[in-house]
């Protein structure tokens, strides 16, 4: 039998080992976070709490024209995730662990980036009171990959909505959520350069990302696997 297919069989040792209880994936569009979560979820057997931009009727048309739609577009995902947010919070007695491919702070990363000032200021007074005492992950994740690798995971997994999305968008995103996780010390926090990682097809990839992400308990950690 082949080295690949034996690696596919066997699933990751978790004795002894207590992964996080909540853990976060973040990063920009189309660098995998919604994979990686459901993987991780799958191999811990965590619920999973994900984003749900197929249900935002706003988006589509942010992406066709972003000044005209940015600010529906913006308060819709924050009312969809702060009750997503709450009903975790309500829960917890009976599904106290779970992956989620989102962090709700990133909300107003994104805002900043897409409302205009007055736009903003409506937001942050929305964004105040519907984000009071969210709970904080055990452990965020946040993959980076740069803007050629993001146009490729976009092109190739085909959302019609996503083929507006210009290079500029995506290259301004890099820009805020490096900006963002550069100060960001709510949790532990692990940066994946996620450039040459393939978690689908390379299992040896995945089982060795879980791996470096179980043995990180607080600060901030880098993973490049091609360095």
């Amino acid at each position: 039998m082949a080295e690949r297919e034996v690696l596919e069989q066997a699933p990751l040792d978790l004795s002894g080992v207590t992964p996080p209880r909540f853990i976060a994936v973040e990063g920009n569009i189309g660098v995998g976070k919604t994979t990686l979560a459901k993987k991780l979820a799958a191999s811990f057997n965590y619920d999973t709490l994900l984003e749900l931009p197929e249900d935002n009727p706003f988006l589509q048309r942010f992406y066709r024209d972003p000044r005209n739609a940015a600010l529906p577009t913006q308060l819709y995902f924050l009312l969809q995730r702060s009750q997503q947010i709450q009903a975790l919070r309500q829960n917890d007695i009976f599904k106290p662990v779970r992956v989620a491919d989102f962090l709700i702070e990133k909300d107003y990363l994104f805002a900043e980036v897409t409302l205009d000032a007055d736009e903003l200021a409506l937001y942050q007074q929305v964004y105040q009171h519907m984000t009071l005492q969210a709970p904080k992950p055990d452990l965020v994740i946040y993959l980076q990959a740069p803007l050629t690798v993001l146009q490729e995971r976009i092109r190739t997994r085909g959302i019609a909505a996503e083929r507006s999305i210009s290079n500029d968008y995506l290259a301004t995103l890099n820009d805020a959520y490096t900006n963002f996780f550069h100060y960001y010390d709510e949790a532990p926090l692990l940066i994946v350069n996620s450039e040459d990682i393939d978690i689908v097809d390379r299992p040896e990839h995945y089982r060795q990302l879980v791996e470096y992400l179980l043995t990180v308990k607080s600060g901030r950690h880098y993973y490049n696997p091609g360095s």
